[in-house]
């Protein structure tokens, strides 16, 4: 095993991971402008590499933050713009920052203010962010110093109380070694308690429940691969579940500090048990885990305690068809949405570009034109419907809603559009943003449930991905359920695993509905997985195609909606 140090060094049983002893810490501390990391700027670094107790590097440079200071931050630490002003800028200094903390762990007082500074200056001049491992001092000494020993946290006052040798003056270096003497007090501290690795002071920084140090043990026989896993309960219930690309890895996470969501910590002092179902690659880890929380409803999912049952737009049986939003739909509904609103926010578009009716009113076939409804009766009703119009002169209302759900019309959006101009110069412009926005909530989701459908009519499709070392990942789709899954590794030959995966694939029967029975949530698991770039199709019984008018066609005008509301 390889230390941050770059030496290779022979660990007992009791040292697995990295010895602190052995791991390279860059102390480090900023001098800014001011406290947001958007809005200001940096003037000062300072740096100290530490490994074993040593001192093996400094670094320390004035910053030009391009900007005035403050009379109040001069005040603090005595920068002034005159020390600054042929100082090198931030875009020269960052990257000889980044190359002397490269492979260490970072070290700061109040660590979030310093790291949020670098993270967004990366950002901005465009350098990656190597998300290295962060130990906080504040909260290192929150967690090993009492009230009464440390009443306060403040640097000035840990540095007291560990008599470091440097006295911290709000200047970038001298902070810096200030905060060395600090960390190797608190490191002492930690060590007499039985911290001796780099992974047992980052899980012991944050407080561990006794119920998750003692539940460590469910994690050791997972394997180390893409699945999904299972914690049970006493009762032999499914609390919850989850996937990861390594099983064992990301469990053992809920044991840790790491792990801070309340309720979950809850789950992990109840669960008796962890199961798991090895994957062959990402896709089939999601699908299955999809279907183990329609199975088990777990308790502890948010999914289970806020389904994700889909609204659909569909059209009455009647002689005077209205729009009705439906749990469960038939082949020519319009969805899925993901709320009742927003069903019905996208059927008053619809109203407004086809004309029809919006009234909930049932209007009998047999009724003679010109008779009027019960809302007509009372003046409570406007419609165009059959208070007004016979069958016929009503069917191409219906039409128009069926051609936009077969996708071979979108006339009824320009029709609305041309609506919303008409508003918006008569500077009704509230009424023209909530209009667009309704429709623009009609395309998005005519666009993906047409892509969804489209993807479930067909009745077997083969496609492949690479794995990223050589290999292939395999998903065969069936009427937009994953019927099988599959890898070839670098070196096998990939079409005699195609064939085995086809012969033994699940049997699929297509269902009613737009998704011929297929679960909304599934069929868009595997579209993202088959939209990904590098993705190839091996086999596909018919051609997959969108049809030329739909919905898709005015994605320009939805990027123009989304961009106007801001």
């Amino acid at each position: 095993m390889s230390s941050p140090t770059g030496t290779d060094t022979q660990l007992s049983f009791d040292e697995l991971g990295t010895p602190l002893r052995t791991a390279t810490f860059v102390v480090f501390d900023l001098e800014t402008t001011g406290g947001s990391a958007e809005q200001d700027a940096i003037t000062e670094i300072g740096a100290v590499k530490v490994c074993g107790g040593e001192v093996i590097g400094e670094f320390a440079t004035l910053v030009d933050p391009g900007r005035g200071i403050p009379p109040e931050i001069i005040t603090l630490t005595g920068i002034t713009n005159a020390m600054v002003y042929q100082a090198p800028r931030l875009d020269t200094v960052l990257p000889a920052f980044l190359e002397f903390a490269a492979g260490a762990v970072l070290v700061a007082h109040n660590s979030g203010f310093d790291v949020g500074f670098i993270k967004a200056a990366c950002a901005r001049h465009g350098y990656h962010w190597p998300r290295p491992t962060v130990v906080c001092t504040v909260k290192l000494a929150r967690r090993v110093l009492s009230r009464e020993e440390a009443p306060s946290c403040r640097l000035s006052a840990l540095a007291t109380l560990f008599r470091a040798s440097t006295v911290p003056v709000h200047r970038a270096l001298a902070d810096a070694k200030a905060t060395v003497d600090v960390l190797h007090g608190l490191l002492e501290r930690v060590g007499s308690i039985g911290v001796q690795s780099l992974e047992e002071l980052v899980d012991f920084i944050p407080e561990v429940t006794p119920e998750q140090r003692r539940k460590r043990t469910l994690a050791a026989d997972l394997p180390n691969a893409p699945g999904v896993y299972m914690f049970r309960g006493p009762s032999e219930e499914v609390l919850y579940v989850g996937t990861s690309s390594d099983l064992r890895r990301r469990v053992r996470q809920y044991f840790t500090a790491s792990e801070t969501r309340r309720r979950l910590r809850e789950m992990v002092g109840l669960a008796i048990r962890v199961d798991s179902v090895t994957c062959a690659h990402s896709l089939e880890a999601e699908v299955r885990e999809l279907r183990l929380l329609t199975a088990h409803k777990p308790a502890y999912n948010r999914r289970s305690r806020n389904k994700h049952e889909a609204w659909w737009l569909t059209l009455t049986d009647e002689a005077f068809p209205r729009l009705s939003v439906v749990r469960v739909p038939r082949g020519d509904a319009i969805g899925p949405f993901r709320s009742h609103r927003a069903a019905e926010d996208a059927a008053s578009a619809l109203q407004e570009g086809t004309g029809i009716r919006p009234c909930t009113q049932r209007i009998p076939a047999r009724a003679p034109k010109g008779t009027p409804c019960v809302l007509a009766e009372i003046g409570r009703c406007a419609a165009p419907c059959a208070g007004r119009q016979t069958v016929d002169e009503y069917a191409p209302m219906v039409d128009a809603v069926r051609g936009l759900t077969a996708g071979n019309r979108v006339d009824v959006f320009a029709r609305v559009t041309r609506r919303l101009s008409q508003l918006s110069d008569a500077h009704r412009f509230e009424q023209a943003a909530e209009g667009r926005d309704r429709l623009a909530t009609l395309i998005r989701t005519l666009d993906r449930g047409q892509r969804l459908a489209a993807l479930a009519q067909i009745t077997q499709l083969v496609a492949a991905r690479p794995d990223g070392t050589g290999g292939w990942d395999f998903a065969v789709v069936r009427h937009g359920r994953l019927a099988a899954a599959g890898s070839a590794s670098r070196g096998v030959r990939p079409m005699p695993v195609v064939d085995m995966l086809v012969a033994s694939a699940e049997t699929v029967l297509p269902g009613p509905g737009p998704l011929v029975g297929a679960p909304h949530e599934e069929v868009g698991v595997i579209l993202r997985w088959l939209e990904r770039p590098g993705t190839r199709m091996v086999q596909c019984s018919t051609p997959w195609t969108v049809p030329a008018s739909s919905a898709a066609s005015w994605r320009g005008w939805l990027n123009q909606a989304d961009d106007a509301r801001g």
